[in-house]
């Protein structure tokens, strides 16, 4: 799932360092909103702005254990 989820990014958003050690600062307002929306469309799950956390957007790792807990519900 990672990788198909870094894939799935990098390909969206390329200015984007997903290997960053703070993903959070990386990002701006248009990303964030990209990012939730290609993850819900991909795994059919609902991601809204109270998921938008700098603990949940801290790496790659963070985003994909957010995937797989919305998954789990």
């Amino acid at each position: 799932m990672r990788e198909h989820i870094l894939s799935l990014l990098s390909d969206a958003l390329p200015t984007v360092d997903f290997g960053s050690d703070f993903l959070f600062s990386e990002l701006d307002s248009l990303n964030i909103a990209n990012i939730l929306m290609i993850l819900s469309d991909e795994y059919g799950i609902t991601l809204d702005a109270t998921d938008v956390t700098p603990r949940n957007f801290k790496s790659i790792d963070s985003l994909v254990s957010l995937v797989e807990s919305k998954l789990n519900k």
